[in-house]
């Protein structure tokens, strides 16, 4: 098989060259990215722990900021102590 002369920019040169084993280093943006995902992957059970609570944080102070359900929370002083 012939080896591929075509240009970098050119349609399925890096998957060429993905699948013979070689890689370039590729640019500062693709490296980003991908260090982004990496530990997107790395710490997904940790982020999505860190959202529910942030999330049950922010529903939970709704709920007491509200008089009428601060009630149920809140001992009331005065009332019966049930």
């Amino acid at each position: 098989m012939a080896k591929r002369t075509g240009a970098p920019g050119m349609i399925g040169f890096d998957g060429v060259r993905r699948r013979r084993g070689e890689s370039s280093p590729g640019s500062w943006l693709t490296r980003g990215v991908n260090s982004i995902f990496t530990f997107v992957r790395f710490a997904e059970f940790e982020i999505l722990f860190v959202l529910f609570v942030l999330i049950a944080f922010i529903i939970f102070k709704d709920l007491t900021s509200r008089p009428e359900y601060n009630d149920i929370l809140v001992k009331k002083t005065g009332g019966n102590d049930w």
